[in-house]
């Protein structure tokens, strides 16, 4: 089986997808003959013509406004957003119309085609407006789905089955792995279910459950926590929205302890849902409570950016604190 990096597996997705179904076309700032600012979207202009791989004006909301109309025509527009930092000017198209589209019409027409892709995280340096985790403001609106992968074979199969899902999804793909995630990724056609968490590790002593570029940092501190004779549970949760209350459920009835994180700001995070949720179906079987493990509720800083990011050191921390409650 071939080795690709996180690029390289999206690439693939894309040049499948573009050449199973005429319909589907890519488009956003520079992805043409450049390839898009980190080359995901190489090769695919010469070999699909400009028609159907394009650039477009630097204007968010224009990218999904536009997108918009096509999906509601009947193509499939895989959209790019150049860092997810930039969706905030096209919020209004996507949580108002995209969102929306479907259920305002009575389900006479919808945009269920449309895929948002946009590289997200820190991990690069890239300061303030290059580095943010904005999956929580599109967690919360009914008619999308949210997906985030942790490695190159899950962005291939995630990223298919998203382009062919009926309803639009929101690819958020964490920047810091695209090259440094590397690994084992079928050249076939392949698709990973989207709404379904994955148990990456079982264990007995404590859940713990994250995403996209989280899950590296996750596995080094269980191997710590392991050190200390501690057994760790370890769920990818995939998706956001809808998000696998079961899988995390049915592993923290086990546990009975559980520890979630992500790079977003703590107040308001995605890991506060979960908490809640979690709390309610779960109660009399905690031992300890539930523990988040989350970015700073400040803006996302250059120079501080490692002691701002949730390491796994902070991690391995919360699952102590967890376990000798």
């Amino acid at each position: 089986m071939p080795t690709k990096n996180m690029l390289q597996a999206i690439n693939n997705a894309l040049d499948i997808a573009m050449g199973e179904d005429d319909k589907v076309l890519c488009f956003g700032e520079d992805v043409g003959s450049f390839g898009g600012v980190f080359r995901a979207t190489s090769h695919l202009q010469e070999k699909y013509g400009r028609a159907r791989c394009f650039n477009t004006p630097l204007v968010e909301q224009g990218i999904i406004g536009f997108a918009n109309g096509l999906a509601a025509q009947g193509s499939v527009p895989v959209a790019e957003i150049q860092f997810a930092d930039y969706i905030f000017p096209a919020f209004d198209q996507i949580v108002n119309e995209t969102a929306k589209f479907r259920y305002r019409s009575g389900d006479l027409f919808n945009v269920g085609g449309l895929t948002i892709r946009a590289p997200y995280g820190g991990g690069i340096s890239g300061g303030l407006y290059h580095s943010q985790s904005p999956e929580a403001y599109f967690a919360h609106t009914p008619g999308l789905k949210v997906v985030v992968p942790r490695d190159p074979y899950q962005a291939k199969g995630l990223l298919l089955a998203s382009i062919r899902d009926p309803d639009p999804v929101i690819f958020f793909e964490p920047k810091r792995l695209y090259r440094a995630a590397v690994g084992e990724v079928p050249e076939e056609d392949y698709q990973l279910p989207i709404g379904e968490a994955e148990v990456t590790k079982e264990g007995t002593d404590v859940t713990l459950v994250g995403w996209g570029a989280q899950m590296e940092v996750i596995d080094r501190a269980v191997e710590l926590a392991e050190k200390d004779g501690i057994s760790c549970e370890v769920i990818d949760l995939r998706t956001l929205l809808p998000w696998d209350q079961d899988s995390v459920a049915e592993s923290v009835f086990k546990t009975g302890r559980l520890v979630v994180t992500h790079e977003a700001p703590r107040t308001g995070g995605f890991a506060g849902e979960i908490a809640a949720a979690i709390q309610e179906r779960c109660f009399l079987y905690l031992e300890s409570p539930i523990a988040r493990v989350t970015g700073l509720d400040t803006p996302f800083p250059l120079t501080l950016e490692k002691e701002y990011l949730p390491d796994h050191l902070k991690i391995v921390e919360a699952i102590r604190a967890s376990v000798n409650f």
